[in-house]
């Protein structure tokens, strides 16, 4: 369910108004019962019905009759866009809850709404955000985060760290297993020979030793050619100024991003509510998806929210999951 003080119950309620989710899966939010009939309020969706439930077996898996696992964590009146120790304490816990019904094979994926990073510190979790939580829950080393659109999918080497400290963490190790994890990734979703690109570090990729200390040839380069001699589809690395404009045309299926923000600017400037959230390689098969925006606290509990991108990752989910209700 994400913050509950943020957007995250609102854009639940929204996404599961839409018939064409039920169609293709059996959605259940775990979270808090209270929270989401004050959400059913706030969108004024009197053709939604909660139905309650402490035990995924009582689901109904009804379009128009909400299952949600209650953990009861939460008072009904936790302030909209407000930070809150508590509020980021439930979120931990919705995502435990998750991970271990997805260890238990009871759910097929986990699709997120937004959590808070200020108010997951407040409520005693040290994470930098979900993907680290999902990480850590599920004993996975060698994981990413992966961001979809329908123009555009990055893969990052690095995320939340200092641009120093991500430069550090780059090695040629870690830069084969994202290329690892975004072939397997999309070779899972449908693509038998997926196109990637690996974006340079420096600019102009380090223009042949002009720009930078030769990170490119250290980090990058024997990390491509591991991959091409077991058959991958992967070149570069590509200068950043003109790689994600030929991945959006079509030259490429998905970009190697080398840090945080070099990934997420250009997938954000096509819109943040088309944006997907992908946790890949966890442990044990594990699906994880989520909007590529934040709690919104700014318009929290006043029917501004907009459900897009909770559908498309949904969506996501959908398609990346071993199982569908049309095996």
């Amino acid at each position: 369910m994400g913050d509950a003080a943020g957007v995250g119950p609102e854009i639940i309620v929204k996404a599961l108004r839409h018939q064409s989710i039920y169609e293709k899966c059996r959605p259940v939010v775990i979270g808090d019962a209270r929270i989401l009939q004050r959400a059913i309020e706030v969108v004024h969706a009197s053709d939604i019905r909660l139905h309650n439930m402490n035990e995924l077996k009582d689901a109904r898996f009804a379009y128009g009759s909400m299952d949600c696992l209650d953990l009861a964590l939460l008072d009904k009146n936790i302030p909209f866009g407000k930070l809150s120790a508590a509020a980021g304490n439930a979120a931990f816990h919705y995502v435990a809850k998750a991970v271990e019904l997805a260890k238990e094979g009871f759910i097929d994926a986990i699709c997120t709404a937004p959590l808070n990073k200020e108010a997951l510190q407040l409520g005693g979790h040290p994470y930098p955000g979900h993907t680290e939580i999902l990480a850590d829950l599920t004993g996975t080393k060698e994981y990413s985060m992966m961001l979809s659109t329908a123009k555009l999918k990055v893969i990052h080497l690095t995320t939340h760290v200092g641009l120093l400290k991500a430069i550090e963490m780059i090695t040629p190790d870690r830069t084969f297993n994202v290329i690892r994890l975004a072939y397997d990734t999309l070779k899972r979703a449908g693509n038998e020979n997926p196109k990637i690109a690996v974006c340079g570090i420096n600019p102009h990729a380090g223009e042949n030793g002009l720009f930078g200390n030769g990170e490119e040839e250290e980090k990058l380069v024997p990390a491509i050619e591991r991959a091409v001699a077991l058959g991958m589809d992967v070149t570069g690395p590509y200068p950043a100024d003109t790689l994600f404009f030929r991945a959006m045309r079509g030259d490429f299926d998905i970009v190697v991003a080398c840090y945080h923000d070099q990934g997420h600017a250009p997938v954000k400037v096509l819109g943040i509510e088309s944006g997907v959230n992908i946790t890949v390689g966890l442990n044990g098969g594990i699906i994880r998806t989520s909007v590529d925006h934040g709690t919104a606290f700014d318009i929290a509990g006043q029917n501004l929210a907009d459900e897009s991108s909770l559908i498309a990752a949904i969506h996501s989910a959908i398609e990346l999951s071993p199982l569908t209700l049309h095996d």
